[in-house]
């Protein structure tokens, strides 16, 4: 062996001269050049012939070892170990991917995204700057629960905005929807059957599905209630607030017949309520948990559209019917949710911007929608109707066309214009799409509307 031949090598070239010896051996056995039970040259010879110290060599031969390189054995030597696997094919192997490239979007009217207009960044800074001053506070972790003040802020609200019934030591805080329904699925005990309305809500819907809970689906402006008990159904998640993509509000008799429906086959309601607040035509109608008093039905909220998507916070109402099972499980699971950002949600509720920032997002919507709505007939004439979904945040535009909806949702996003399909029918055929206005730009409704009448009535011309 040459002093060269160990030096030159292409990756041993730069780094300590102990790494050098030790690179060069470990190739040498991982290619199998240096077979399994080979001897290395002892550390005298070795040191010798590269002219090196022997304490470089023994580190170079302690470092091979410690990584299952070779075997060190007392009074003989070091002998090359037998690999069973290949050090040398390449390192990670990727993933194949899609030589498909996604056309960017110019216009997202299908976001769930938050107007920059409707939030007052500067306010909620100076209520986080206030929070990360709160030094004691932060040195813990946060309570698994909720924030004890928070969760007091948030039973005023709710009872007074929603006519939720509840104490705060039935709310329980979380980042997101889906880390709360974690926490239930482990209150919930049986995996009996749970229901929901539509497969829309694919993430709540995959929690329990990988919680081992059988998933029944079933229209949720339908009357009759009795197929609950007919497919034995123990939870039913439902947003009567928001019960289809228009934005739709289930009537009070709706309401009471599917309470005394659930309370006589004994199953629990979930309350998914995410952005009641949004009316267009109607003032908000009161949940469902407070016409049932708090006794089956699992209210749960997020401020994600009521404030920003990225401000993870959400919370649930429980039942007294699960609070032992919360009171023996709940302590288990850690808070996901910012202590930070609780601490500062509680005093802007407490000094009453939550109110008044619904105020101002409810009234932006409505006017983005309606100019959309307006933008839409301008552009699209009679080739399309036009009309503002009962929420206030979306406008449903019905086209007169053979082609369905998600047929015309694909060409759309082909040229670069988001939207979302809807499966529905006119007199005489026709396809429906919801457009969102939060996420596009008010100065460019006119041009988007127009291009994506251009997109979508080429064919017909």
């Amino acid at each position: 062996m040459e002093k060269t031949e160990l030096l030159l090598q292409e990756n041993t070239q730069n780094g300590p001269l102990y790494l050098r010896v030790y690179s060069y051996y470990k190739d040498l056995i991982a290619t199998g050049k240096l077979p399994a039970g080979a001897k290395l040259p002892s550390i005298r010879r070795c040191a010798k012939e590269l002219e090196i110290s022997r304490t470089t060599v023994e580190a170079a031969y302690l470092q091979l070892a410690a990584e299952g390189y070779v075997l060190a054995k007392p009074q003989s030597g070091f002998y090359a170990s037998r690999l069973d696997y290949d050090l040398t094919a390449g390192g990670v192997q990727e993933r194949p991917r899609s030589h498909q490239v996604a056309p960017a979007i110019r216009f997202d009217f299908a976001s769930a995204s938050v107007d920059a207009e409707s939030f007052d960044f500067a306010l909620w800074r100076r209520y986080i700057k206030s929070a990360l001053r709160a030094d004691e506070r932060l040195l813990s972790y946060g309570e698994p629960q909720g924030e004890p003040d928070l969760r007091t802020a948030l039973c005023s609200y709710v009872a007074k905005s929603r006519n939720v019934v509840c104490t705060p030591d039935q709310i329980v805080v979380g980042a997101g929807v889906q880390s709360l329904l974690h926490i239930l699925c482990a209150l919930l005990g049986d995996r009996a059957a749970v229901g929901f309305w539509n497969n829309s809500f694919v993430q709540g819907r995959a929690v329990f599905e990988d919680h081992g809970f059988p998933i029944r689906y079933y229209t949720q402006a339908n009357d009759d209630f009795s197929i609950l008990e007919q497919d034995g159904i123990r939870l039913l998640y439902t947003s009567p607030s928001h019960m289809d993509a228009m934005g739709d509000v289930m009537p009070v008799a709706q309401r009471l017949k599917l309470l005394q429906v659930a309370r006589r086959i004994g199953c629990l309601v979930l309350e998914d309520d995410y952005d009641s607040e949004f009316r267009y035509f109607t003032h908000p109608v009161p949940s469902l948990q407070g016409l049932d008093g708090g006794r089956s039905v699992i209210y749960m909220s997020t401020f994600s559209k009521l404030l920003l998507p990225s401000l993870r916070l959400s919370f649930m109402v429980l039942p007294a019917s699960l609070m032992d099972a919360y009171e023996n499980r709940g302590g288990l699971y850690n808070q996901t949710a910012s202590k930070a950002e609780q601490i500062a949600l509680c005093q802007f509720i407490r000094d009453g911007h939550l109110s008044s920032q619904i105020r101002k997002a409810r009234k932006l919507y409505m006017n983005k929608s309606r100019a959309l709505c307006e933008a839409a007939r301008k552009a699209f004439g009679d080739r399309a109707m036009a009309e503002v979904c009962a929420s206030g945040l979306m406008v449903r535009l019905e086209i007169r066309s053979e082609e369905s909806a998600q047929v015309l949702q694909k060409r759309a996003q082909d040229a670069g214009i988001a939207v979302r399909a809807e499966e529905g029918s006119a007199d005489g055929g026709g396809a429906c799409l919801l457009l969102a206005s939060a996420g596009v730009p008010l100065d460019d409704f006119e041009i988007a509307l127009e291009e994506l009448r251009d997109v979508l009535c080429k064919k017909r011309e």
